[in-house]
């Protein structure tokens, strides 16, 4: 999309009430040349403006300017917390050092740092690394991406957790936020509420309910949406189904009419499979990009990865074990 287009869309976008704010991806956001009109004009219609970035190209003078235009937050991607592995994963040899220079000049201008982590083989033994270092640079939040294997990551679907991973993952996350002052939240892994809520045997029926006000579990197509350079609108970047184009289409009428936004608006009646049996569908509902990516296509079947016991409305053992065998978070 033209500056004209973006601009355009902001305002439609603004007339929807339930989005209050705007994330800036990529790609990487700050190479495109207008990206500080944009926030600024996002921050006069009242949006909170967060940037998800490399941080490869953020100076001091860059972060001053992006906080002058409203960016409130700045999602720094790392995949470790040692150069050598960061910059084996982004291919670049100045890629760890410029990220460091970056964050520093986030914290420096006052802008809210978040720091994001996708799981996976390469990274995985560090992960109680990273999040120490996250609050040594006091980190504010950090997503807990996994790699659901969608656009380029089906060319490493073999570096995606599995089953058991997932497991330990989501149990080390509970565990180091006992300590951890960063807010951890795993993206791709919504089975993390439910087990939070069974390891405090919280799983009666009204405590359930009260839960479901907290844990919302995938949010794909339900409180977020991802807009594509082209204009296509995806339900998550891990959703790679086009509901419609706001080129030529008001937002508003793709978010309010889409098939496919009322399938994950309402998932509860649609779920299929394990999911579809679920007591924890509104407050997991499992990952949808994940469930579409190994089911070859279909975003309402059930996710493979979640291990919670006990799970259905009937109160039946669904729980699956994966055979794959592989290190984890034991080495770090």
């Amino acid at each position: 999309m033209n500056t004209e287009e973006a601009r355009r869309f902001i305002d439609d976008l603004a007339e929807v009430r339930e989005f209050r704010m705007l994330v800036y991806t990529g790609g990487e956001p700050t190479v495109r040349p207008d990206v500080m009109d944009l926030l600024a004009h996002s921050k006069a219609v009242g949006f909170q403006n967060v940037i998800a970035t490399n941080a490869t190209l953020i100076d001091d003078n860059m972060a001053r300017e992006l906080r002058k235009n409203g960016v409130v937050g700045a999602a720094v991607s790392l995949d470790a917390p040692t150069a050598q592995t960061h910059n084996f994963v982004r291919n670049s040899p100045s890629a760890y050092e410029l990220a460091m220079r970056g964050i520093r000049a986030i914290n420096k201008a006052g802008i809210l740092l978040q720091i994001n982590v996708t799981a996976m083989d390469y990274n995985f033994a560090f992960l109680n690394e990273m999040i120490d270092m996250a609050d040594d640079y006091r980190t504010s939040i950090m997503l807990m991406y996994q790699l659901v294997p969608v656009g380029r990551g089906e060319r490493i679907e073999a570096a995606c957790l599995d089953l058991e991973e997932n497991e330990r993952l989501l149990k080390f996350l509970g565990n180091k936020q006992r300590t951890a002052r960063v807010i951890i939240e795993p993206v791709a892994g919504p089975q993390y509420w439910p087990y939070l809520l069974e390891s405090k045997g919280i799983t009666g029926a009204l405590p359930l309910q009260l839960a479901e006000t907290v844990f919302h579990g995938c949010t794909a197509g339900r409180g977020f949406v991802y807009i594509k350079p082209n204009g296509e609108v995806w339900p998550c970047p891990f959703v790679p189904v086009n509901c419609g184009n706001v080129r030529n289409q008001s937002f508003s009428e793709i978010w309010g009419t889409s098939p496919v936004f009322n399938d994950l608006r309402y998932r509860e009646t649609g779920l299929k499979g394990k999911c579809g049996d679920c007591r924890y569908s509104s407050i997991c509902g499992g990952c949808r990009g994940r469930a579409m990516a190994m089911s070859k296509g279909d975003y309402m079947a059930e996710d493979p990865s979640c291990f919670i016991p006990e799970r259905s409305r009937n109160g039946r053992s669904q729980v699956a074990r994966s055979s794959k065998e592989r290190g984890g978070l034991s080495k770090g």
